[in-house]
């Protein structure tokens, strides 16, 4: 199996760590997947914050449901989408490719960390609100995911996957 699609596979959510820090080559490793990734007309309209502060890692568990396994990362990345950038393409860009921006970054960071024996899981679950308030983040970003990573304390087993029958249609 090549080695993307092994990782890909190996992949799992991560909602359980270990007390170690994220050394900072790995980090840096973190931000390249998120500026490598695709974007639609190549506007990259994303912003993201690396939480690393206490604190602010707790409030935005609670902004988050109390999904309190968040404060107990290491390290959090909230992806944001710009709003600035998404009105030159009109409804479809100030609904979508922004956020989709924000996705495609945020899972070649999910695979990346994965590679790098890290573990994550993406949060979308949370209040919009409180999240801006964490954060304090300027009005022309939307919070789209929150992103745990860390060491896992433990691996679980691969979900089950719909068949390429189902998901899958050759026209």
């Amino acid at each position: 199996m090549d080695s993307v699609l092994k990782v890909i596979k190996d992949r799992r959510s991560i909602r359980n760590f270990q007390k170690k820090d994220i050394p900072d080559d790995v980090i840096k490793k973190l931000i390249d997947a998120l500026i490598w990734a695709p974007s639609a007309g190549n506007f990259q309209s994303r912003k993201f914050y690396f939480v690393r502060d206490e604190k602010t890692k707790r409030d935005v568990a609670i902004a988050a449901l109390n999904q309190n396994f968040i404060a107990e990362a290491p390290l959090v990345v909230i992806g944001c989408a710009d709003r600035r950038v998404e009105n030159r393409y009109g409804d479809r860009g100030i609904h979508l490719y922004a956020v989709q921006d924000v996705a495609c970054s945020i899972m070649n960071m999910m695979l990346v960390a994965c590679e790098n024996d890290l573990g994550s899981v993406w949060v979308g679950a949370f209040r919009e609100s409180e999240v801006f308030e964490a954060l304090d983040l300027p009005n022309h970003l939307r919070p789209v995911a929150i992103v745990p990573i860390g060491y896992p304390s433990r691996m679980p087993a691969a979900p089950p996957r719909v068949s390429v029958k189902e998901a899958v249609e050759f026209r």
